[in-house]
């Protein structure tokens, strides 16, 4: 049985990861069809030369580490004051932060666009960089506040309380002692929130409107023609980020799991 169980998963794994492993290789090929023609880094050399993919590549990082900072400051703040509720107000309150995760990203981005329509006609502006940045803080923030709620359920407020009698006033204990023990969910928080607005391409097509494009939206309109070998190329670059990033939260996992034991 428990060989059966490992063959299972490694062919879940192996339709997994295939196709990644398929572009990648291909990312490296000199020919511009799927038969391979010889090693060669062209297609990274041309990829970075192309003046409206690194244009869209700079307004998603722009985008994905503004929105992962405000959505962290506010996801922490709404974990702490979630909170501070009673059990059954703290249930409601985290059931309805917990709807931008559930619903599907096209409901998502089509109700985000009617709402920046209906807005934009009343003050007179169009859908770009600000609409995609809000609606982008909109879904990141409920992550970030799965994230550090837990580490507040944990927390020693005995630590909290004396600082408080050590002298420090009630900003200083929350900035020196709540958000030092909260630190770890706070950064899990924003590396995710970093993921999934780097990733996100439905409710960005919604809510970009016509002047400005991300990284996503840029690969997509690329596949209405013969496939790009840049893509290959691109799309190597964005997995590779995604890995090391993902690798980071889990040392920083396991590393304070560590820290934790030795306290213990």
């Amino acid at each position: 049985m428990k060989k059966l169980y490992k063959i299972y998963t490694g062919l879940i794994i192996f339709f997994m990861y295939m196709p990644v492993v398929v572009f990648i290789i291909f990312s490296f090929n000199d020919g511009k069809s799927s038969v391979w023609k010889g090693f060669s880094l062209r297609w990274y050399a041309n990829l970075f030369q192309d003046k409206m993919i690194m244009n869209s590549l700079w307004n998603t990082l722009i985008i994905a580490i503004i929105a992962s900072v405000i959505a962290t400051a506010l996801g922490t703040l709404a974990a702490i004051g979630i909170n501070n509720f009673s059990s059954r107000k703290r249930i409601i309150l985290l059931n309805v932060s917990n709807i931008p995760i559930l619903s599907p990203d096209v409901v998502t981005g089509v109700s985000l666009m009617l709402m920046f329509t209906i807005v934009g006609v009343a003050f007179h502006f169009q859908m770009g960089f600000w609409t995609v940045l809000l609606a982008h803080i909109s879904f990141c923030a409920p992550y970030v506040v799965l994230s550090v709620l837990p580490r507040i359920r944990h927390m020693d407020y005995s630590v909290y309380e004396a600082a408080l009698d050590l002298g420090c006033n009630q900003f200083q204990a929350f900035r020196k002692v709540v958000i030092h023990e909260l630190m770890p969910g706070i950064f899990t928080g924003f590396l995710m929130s970093f993921t999934y607005s780097l990733d996100d391409f439905v409710i960005t097509y919604f809510t970009k409107g016509a002047s400005f494009q991300t990284l996503s939206i840029k690969i997509y309109t690329m596949t209405h023609q013969r496939i790009n070998p840049k893509v290959n190329a691109l799309s190597a670059l964005m997995f590779l980020a995604i890995v090391i990033i993902m690798v980071t939260i889990n040392l920083k996992d396991r590393h304070d799991e560590k820290k934790r034991g030795i306290r213990v």
